[in-house]
């Protein structure tokens, strides 16, 4: 069992679940805040209100909410759309699993929905939701399949179209965009482009729930966006209350929120590694390769992938430049536990009988305190 700590990530995995997915920048929000009272008026205030107009805007929808994770969003967009519809119509080939062996099924059920698959694993049409809709359809759910690519003999029908038909049959169109982005990709991730949160209320759905921790680069949250009557009703509803977020996660996603909004979002930690120049990368990873060579360790530097993580973009590499170690004195697998052990603690991947660091997700400020692990490790 470990205390909770920072740590260096050499994996070249950006947004690396076990490591906090995305990395930020802690806002300065010490001591007593205006959580719930209004400083204009002095009386008492709505929780979140003012990042809720941010995420609104930055999502170009009526109105926004936070829960604590993107599934508490689902669960409590399905309770409150189901409450007297029971049915839920989804894809066969969205019915994915999530992290920590979390699935898309087993979420849904715990609001009381009734599932009602429909389509095949690789092909849904939408002739295939529309013979299905009845009187007990609460609404059309899309599911992002996040983690994972289907290509070949594959069909689905495109969210502005599930739209239409769902105002036509007078039922909330919902999508679940997993990692959600409010930038585009492609501008980091060549001819891979994900849906971001603004494409999903643009194309006419009722709502969109997605992660504030993964390619948003925020705190652990689920934020909701869409219609204000839809916003409004889920913020009433007493499950909610069990969900909402306390002062440090709105100050964290507040802080982003607002950097995006100043049209900075390049500068956040997250978007900083993503967008990376590999060859600044082989620069530093060769200053370093240089600091270490008096060690009793073998260096090299090499070419490498690193990858975007988070359920986001599986197909997508970023090159990258990775510190190659080869300690004279001890296996990989025990200079690997050295260096998580660590007073920095540094975690790095064992792969082609070397112990590799992506200088992606190594900040250059934390160059020093990398050096100084290494050094630690082989004393």
């Amino acid at each position: 069992m470990s205390r909770l700590q920072p740590v260096i990530n050499g994996t070249g995995v950006v947004v690396h679940t076990n490591l906090g997915r995305a990395p930020i920048a802690p806002p300065n929000n010490a001591g007593y805040t205006n959580l719930e009272i209004d400083l204009a008026t002095g009386r008492r205030g709505k929780r979140a209100a003012y990042v809720e107009q941010c995420l609104a805007e930055l999502c170009g929808a009526e109105a926004a909410m936070v829960t604590n994770n993107c599934a508490a969003a689902l669960v409590l967009i399905l309770r409150h759309l189901t409450a007297e519809k029971k049915e839920v119509i989804i894809s066969r080939g969205e019915l994915v699993q999530i992290g920590g062996g979390f699935r898309i099924p087993d979420v849904l059920e715990t609001s009381d929905a009734i599932l009602r698959e429909v389509g095949t694993t690789n092909r849904t049409t939408l002739d295939d939701y529309a013979k299905v809709i009845g009187k007990n359809t609460g609404l059309l759910l899309k599911v992002h399949r996040s983690n994972f690519f289907m290509d070949g003999f594959v069909a689905a029908p495109d969210r502005r179209e599930l739209s239409a038909l769902a105002r036509k049959k007078r039922i909330p169109f919902v999508e679940d965009l997993g990692s959600g982005v409010l930038t585009d990709t492609e501008n980091w991730a060549a001819d891979h482009h994900e849906t971001t949160p603004r494409e999903v209320i643009k194309s006419g759905a009722a709502l969109v729930c997605f992660s504030g921790d993964k390619l948003l680069g925020g705190p652990q949250s689920g934020i909701i966006a869409g219609k204000a009557k839809y916003i409004a009703a889920l913020k009433k509803h007493p499950f909610f209350r069990a969900l909402r977020c306390d002062k440090l996660i709105l100050s964290a996603l507040q802080h982003a929120a607002e950097i995006y909004l100043r049209g900075d979002g390049e500068t956040l930690p997250l978007n900083q590694s993503l967008r990376a120049d590999s060859k600044q990368l082989k620069r530093r990873a060769t200053k370093l390769a240089k600091a270490l060579a008096v060690l009793p360790i073998t260096v090299a530097v090499a070419e490498g992938e690193s990858q975007v993580g988070g359920g986001a973009l599986p197909q997508a590499t970023l090159p990258s430049f990775t510190l190659d170690l080869v300690p004279e004195n001890f296996s990989l697998k025990d200079f690997a536990t050295r260096l998580r052990r660590a007073s920095t603690p540094v975690i790095g991947v064992i792969s082609n009988q070397r112990f590799r660091l992506d200088l992606r997700t190594i900040f250059p400020e934390q160059e020093k305190q990398l050096l100084q692990s290494i050094h630690e490790t082989l004393q």
